[in-house]
């Protein structure tokens, strides 16, 4: 089962990935990074990123078939030039972590980004 730098490695993989993390959004910490950041500054994007996923959670209303509402998965930013992928990592113990991707806007598929961010979070849960 890989680790955290293993799956960063195998995120940078992904076609038109220019950055990758595994960030604690409760203190906005990187826990791992790989590749470029935004800026240059892997903590500052994290930092960042981190305010972002805090006001969603703490906003989120999102059950609308009047049960509970369900986890979020993930969360696309859009920018001139760019895409910021953050895949929420779902554990047992109520993990508050997140994968982001720092993607090109012209080489990356949103989709395969997607998915293949998913099948990583999924593999950090299993190791």
């Amino acid at each position: 089962m890989p680790g955290i730098d293993q799956v960063l490695s195998r995120a940078m993989g992904i076609p038109g990935v220019l950055g990758a993390g595994l960030i604690d959004w409760t203190s906005g910490l990187t826990l791992g990074t790989a590749g470029r950041a935004p800026h240059g500054d892997h903590e500052a994007a994290a930092a960042d990123t981190a305010e972002v996923v805090q006001a969603v959670a703490r906003n989120a209303t999102f059950d609308t078939a009047g049960g509970s509402a369900p986890d979020l998965e993930d969360l696309i930013i859009t920018a001139a030039g760019s895409y910021h992928l953050i895949r929420f990592v779902h554990t047992a113990f109520d993990s508050q972590t997140y994968l982001y991707l720092w993607l090109d806007r012209g080489q990356a598929n949103l989709a395969v980004a997607r998915l293949r961010l998913r099948d990583l979070a999924a593999e950090l849960v299993a190791a």
